[in-house]
């Protein structure tokens, strides 16, 4: 999607965050204290995600999963910004900025926190992923 296109479709928070690895304030973002059945879609393209069966109160200020629906649904770079070395997580198909996974998550499932930003995502609820076009995901709250 053209940048002006996505500067009209996303907030202003959005868009730093997706395209230029901005991080929302601790606390800030609509899903950090949020715990609806359903699935988290990148806000820029809609591919899904997070499911919140593997979403985690870290107390960190941030969305934290355990891991995202599908291993193939991000990818990992070394990000070495602001003197710290971190990996970044990005959206597999928009390339969008989500966040960092870190390795001090619950160890009883791998040991990963993927610390998220609200204003990379879109929840959609159990409720509606039929008729939003994610039905395939509805077997992972039947389990």
């Amino acid at each position: 999607m053209p940048e002006k296109d996505l500067k009209h479709q996303l907030s202003d928070e959005a868009y730093e965050v997706t395209q230029h690895a901005a991080t929302e304030a601790p606390f800030s973002g609509k899903y950090d204290d949020f715990y609806q059945e359903g699935i988290y879609v990148d806000i820029v393209s809609g591919e899904p995600l997070f499911s919140s069966k593997d979403k985690y109160d870290a107390g960190c200020g941030w969305p934290s999963f355990t891991k995202p629906i599908d291993q193939s649904a991000t990818k990992a770079h070394r990000d070495s910004s602001f003197g710290m070395e971190r990996t970044e997580i990005k959206s597999a198909h928009a390339n969008s900025h989500l966040g960092h996974v870190f390795t001090d998550g619950p160890q009883d499932k791998d040991g990963l926190r993927y610390c998220i930003n609200s204003a990379a995502l879109k929840f959609i609820p159990k409720t509606e992923l039929e008729t939003k076009g994610y039905k395939q995901y509805l077997k992972l709250f039947s389990e």
